[in-house]
């Protein structure tokens, strides 16, 4: 079915084909839309073209690519033919936390020069308030030598997605939209409307829009924060936060149960809250709470390492020296993604105080220095679980004692404590 947008076919270009722009790409193909992807990977062109997923624990993702029609290209000319334009390029930090806008920066030179009047560009990546219309805005205009608002719409509709989630989807999950004006923001509503089935709530401004992301996700930074606080306090004081925290969370209003770990990983919530920080810096205003609670999750690593030291003299045994096994190296349970992931400053922690290193992810095997959970655990006296895969929470005290595990510290408290305290291996949890 043709459909006409403007004086253009219904075409969309997705631009970047990473966690957020290939399952949008894949929705809006099976909405009925002809949809090119672009992005400046050539290998995973190569793979979408042939069907294969970049994202390989992504079984919905997998699936749909067997039945898609849409092409990927790393040929920034074929935006020239589409009606809708929608970046999902990354937004990183550098390693002085301040946000990276550089893949953004050269996606939208890369739009411009072949930007034609009367498209929508919609940003989905995530940004501080004001970089739309001071950074992305100005680069469009400069390129195309058109007006925003009059030649070409902008739009923001910050991304949300969840991997591995299989009941919040790219498609019922609800979204927030800002415009450069009012036609392009109906314009985008209209877009969103014909490929999502969730709730779509039109914002002010362009910074309005912006500034949803960054709040949503430095919310659960901040209450991350401070269950990770009382984790370390009430490890002192005899008192598991874990079952605190359940029982608070049993009132039915006023409280939400946020669980303390070993660090907090992702894209969104470690990155996130850095934006809104920086961003606030340079209008002369500092944001001492979230600034804060950013400093508390980074300390977990180095948390988590002092309770595997202690679980180590209790044996009688050190950091320095001993055969240590860190199960985990992706940021959340049964994914392969790794971005901000706390496992690798655990890791550089414990290489820093000497430990015989071994490190295993079935998912993320690249990384890993052995290539099995046997190799893993045989003779190894000390365990940190760092992410909550299915596979380590199946693990009873048995399957570690055979292994000669006696010391485990577990960074997700994804363990039953009680059945492993029991059995006389040393546990420390997280707060527990």
């Amino acid at each position: 079915m043709t459909k006409e947008f403007g004086q253009y076919k219904e075409k969309v270009a997705v631009v970047g084909l990473g966690y957020v722009g290939l399952p949008l790409a894949l929705l809006v193909d099976r909405k009925g839309y002809d949809v090119v992807g672009i992005d400046i990977d050539e290998k995973k062109v190569k793979m979408l073209n042939n069907r294969e997923s970049p994202l390989s624990t992504e079984r919905e993702i997998i699936r749909q690519l067997k039945n898609t029609k849409f092409i990927a290209t790393t040929d920034f000319k074929q935006v020239k033919d589409v009606s809708i334009i929608v970046i999902c390029v990354p937004t990183p930090i550098y390693e002085n936390n301040m946000p990276n806008l550089e893949p953004l920066q050269e996606a939208c030179k890369s739009i411009a020069v072949h930007l034609q009047k009367g498209q929508l560009v919609i940003l989905e990546s995530t940004v501080n308030p004001g970089v739309s219309e001071g950074i992305v805005l100005p680069l469009l205009e400069k390129g195309s030598s058109l007006i925003g608002g009059k030649d070409f719409y902008l739009a923001h509709c910050p991304e949300r997605i969840n991997p591995g989630d299989t009941k919040w989807t790219v498609e019922n999950i609800p979204r927030v939209i800002g415009s450069l004006e009012d036609t392009g923001l109906q314009k985008a509503i209209n877009f969103y409307h014909s490929i999502i089935t969730g709730q779509i709530k039109p914002m002010n401004s362009l910074k309005e829009a912006e500034a949803v992301k960054i709040v949503e996700n430095t919310f659960r930074d901040v209450n991350i924060a401070f269950v990770n606080e009382l984790a370390k306090s009430f490890s002192h004081l005899g008192i598991d936060v874990v079952n605190v925290i359940d029982g608070a969370a049993t009132k039915p209003f006023a409280f939400m149960a946020h669980y303390p770990g070993c660090g907090v990983g992702g894209h969104c919530i470690p990155v996130d809250p850095y934006y809104l920080i920086e961003y606030a810096k340079n209008i002369g205003f500092h944001h001492d709470f979230l600034s804060l609670a950013r400093r508390i999750n980074e300390d977990m690593p180095e948390f988590t390492v002092q309770q595997l030291s202690k679980a180590l003299n209790e044996n009688k045994m050190a950091i320095n020296g001993t055969k240590i096994a860190v199960l985990g190296l992706s940021y959340k349970s049964d994914i392969d993604d790794c971005r901000e992931s706390p496992s690798f400053k655990i890791i550089n922690i414990l290489k820093e105080y000497g430990a015989d290193l071994i490190v295993y992810d079935p998912f993320v095997l690249d990384k890993s220095n052995v290539d099995s959970l046997d190799k893993a655990l045989r003779n190894t006296p000390a365990v940190i679980i760092a992410t909550a895969h299915s596979i380590f929470k199946a693990l009873s005290p048995n399957d570690f004692i055979g292994y000669g595990v006696n010391v485990i510290v577990d960074g997700r408290n994804c363990l039953p404590k009680d059945d492993f305290i029991k059995s006389g291996i040393i546990y420390k949890g997280i707060g527990r």
